[in-house]
């Protein structure tokens, strides 16, 4: 064993970079790859669609958004939430008049021939924001005539399988 132990006393100690180095590597592209794979909802101003060689073309929603301050329809501002909020009213009157004035844009563009009950409305909302005023959206909405209503979300990874 004494020889053994004098054996190794004698040799300089050295490190093998060449396979850290690819330990580091493979490290680096799963972190590249697992950061690519998170799904952020990109914000308007920074939205660049991609090409499609689509032959039907997409329905076009109309978008409110809602954040802690205010109420977008169209990135066009309508309404304060804290005035929203003071509010008694079941729905938001400005909302009302320009979700009627797109109604009457879209009536003249397709002579007539739209159906408000068939323009979907897309609400992309804080989820800070209260119940109470999401539903006085809808209710606005529902008052323009526009029922086909969606809530914007991010989807949830599921976990595990049910079965």
């Amino acid at each position: 064993m004494e020889r053994h132990h004098k054996r190794r006393e004698d040799r300089n100690a050295s490190l093998n970079m060449v396979s850290l180095m690819d330990i580091f590597t493979i490290l680096v592209f799963f972190l590249l790859v697992s950061a690519a794979n998170t799904e952020v909802l990109p914000t308007p101003k920074r939205l660049v669609l991609p090409e499609s060689t689509a032959q039907k073309a997409p329905k076009e929603n109309l978008v409110i958004m809602v954040n802690r301050e205010s109420v977008l329809l169209q990135g066009r501002p309508v309404a304060q939430v804290r005035d929203v909020r003071r509010d008694r009213n079941t729905v938001i009157r400005n909302l009302l008049v320009e979700l009627k004035r797109e109604v009457d844009r879209k009536k003249r563009k397709t002579r007539g021939k739209f159906d408000p009950k068939k323009q979907g409305v897309t609400i992309m909302a804080d989820k800070q924001i209260p119940y109470a005023l999401l539903k006085k959206i809808m209710l606005t909405c529902a008052s323009a005539d526009l029922t086909n209503i969606s809530l914007a979300v991010t989807q949830k990874a599921r976990e595990g399988n049910a079965g």
